[in-house]
């Protein structure tokens, strides 16, 4: 059979990107995208898969024009009988499904900016004189998106909480395959005595909290990630975390960019894992700590409630602030001098629900269906 991904943009690459690439490499699919970024594709390890990434085109770098020409992009596709089958793996390439069938939608939000994230974003990214203009967006591309999603065969979400969020907004119901983990290329040798943090740095991830967290402490916090350019917001954002950095006189580092060997070594060699991210749809970074047998910290939303068991393997927090986070750190320390492989066990044992052999048998199974 051959496949075809569509994904919005592979510029930055985080878990939906990994998710889309993952799927292109298990299909010996090829991908269509807009705006690519070879170096970080071939980082991440999946240099094997660039041959077959296809360019619609490139389109701005800033929201929402990035997000409203991917739109319209795939909207336009129209790839005939050159393929059986289709995979969005991209939330704002769901306009694809219009002209490319059969296929599937496997959403991550999904599209957060219409419908989650709408408040937030009005309230902490936007100007007041932005705001119009904004709504004015949103209402077009729900309609746009609701009238998209009826041409798509097979749906599948990468959690509950993504497939409540479909039911609510979209009022269809969503088959629940989460997201692939390798974990048998994750391992655990030792404690090198720093803290994880593995995120994309905008705000809705909320490093803020991790930064004051450890502020005027003896331990050290290694984060990992890049800036992403958008809005307003997101310019001033590094600014923003490089200053709080400065101020707080804590044992901070911030590295923008690793290979996968680079960023596994962190993982198999931190004391912890620390995520602050805002109702995350499902939280891949988690369950790759968990696969180096490591402790993970969470907030008590979105779907850390369905990879992390609190107090089993780890901690979730209820209304996360930097105080909450500090105790929890101490709480985790604490089990951790009692027994240095407290943890270990539980937590690799936990991530094989989420290995990626499980993943592409679930996902073969749901086109096989079709």
């Amino acid at each position: 059979m051959k496949i075809a991904i569509f994904h919005n943009y592979l510029d930055n690459i985080g878990g939906a990107e990994i998710v889309a690439l993952t799927l292109a490499r298990a299909f010996n699919a090829d991908v269509y995208t807009t705006n690519i970024d070879t170096e970080y594709i071939t980082k991440m390890g999946f240099e094997d898969v660039l041959p077959r990434i296809k360019s619609l085109g490139k389109i701005p770098k800033k929201a929402p024009f990035k997000h409203q020409f991917a739109f319209w992009k795939f909207r336009k596709l129209n790839l005939g009988n050159q393929y059986d089958f289709y995979i969005i793996a991209g939330d704002w390439a769901l306009s694809g499904a219009v002209n490319n069938k059969p296929n599937m939608w496997y959403a991550h939000g999904p599209t957060n900016e219409l419908w989650e994230w709408k408040e937030y974003i009005k309230k902490t990214m936007l100007k007041p004189w932005q705001r119009p203009a904004f709504d004015m967006w949103v209402f077009v591309n729900r309609i746009l998106s609701k009238k998209y999603i009826k041409q798509v065969g097979v749906l599948v979400s990468n959690s509950k909480n993504s497939q409540s969020r479909i039911k609510r907004y979209y009022q269809k119901d969503a088959t629940i395959i989460n997201p692939p983990i390798d974990t048998s290329k994750y391992c655990n040798n030792g404690d090198s005595g720093y803290w994880l943090s593995v995120n994309r740095l905008i705000p809705a991830k909320r490093i803020e909290l991790q930064i004051n967290a450890f502020k005027n402490s003896s331990r050290k916090l290694i984060v990992v990630g890049s800036y992403e350019k958008g809005a307003d917001q997101f310019e001033g954002y590094k600014g923003t975390i490089e200053s709080l950095i400065k101020s707080s006189e804590a044992n901070i580092e911030i590295i923008h960019w690793v290979t996968d060997e680079e960023l596994k070594k962190l993982y198999s060699e931190c004391k912890g894992f620390i995520t602050t991210s805002m109702d995350e749809d499902f939280g891949m970074t988690v369950v790759e700590a968990m696969a180096c047998g490591k402790p993970v910290i969470a907030p008590d939303e979105g779907g850390y409630r369905e990879s992390v068991l609190d107090n089993e393997n780890g901690i979730l927090i209820d209304s996360i602030d930097s105080d909450k986070l500090r105790d929890a750190i101490d709480r985790i320390e604490n089990n951790l001098a009692v027994n240095k492989d407290r943890y270990v066990r539980t937590n690799k044992d936990r991530s094989k629900k989420f290995d990626v052999e499980s993943f592409i048998n679930q996902i073969k199974s749901k086109i096989n269906q079709n």
